[in-house]
């Protein structure tokens, strides 16, 4: 049959499929994912090294009703990052679709 399936060439390859798209495409995403989820987590006290301490930190800022000022690109790259990275890779392992 000349319109079988499976003669087509394969145009995704396993790679792109579990990553969701492209890999350069993917990880200019991701990065600017982490540095927008890094800044909002920055902004209520999180710190990347320290993320229990950083919970208490923050409900004792709460509580005081105050926060500290928000320090450098990277270190809110970074707290992003400890939380979109892992969610993504997680979704992307149980969203996979079985075979």
């Amino acid at each position: 049959m000349p319109n079988d399936p499976r003669d087509l060439p394969a145009t995704d390859d396993s790679l792109t499929r579990f990553l969701g798209g492209s890999p350069a495409a993917v990880a200019v995403r991701l990065m600017l994912m982490s540095l927008l989820v890094g800044v909002v987590l920055a902004a209520i006290g999180f710190d990347p090294w320290n993320i229990v301490a950083s919970v208490q930190a923050l409900f004792i800022r709460v509580w005081e009703l105050g926060f500290d000022a928000i320090n450098g690109l990277w270190r809110y790259f970074l707290l992003g990052a400890v939380v979109v990275i892992p969610i993504w890779l997680l979704s992307r392992l149980f969203g996979a679709p079985r075979r």
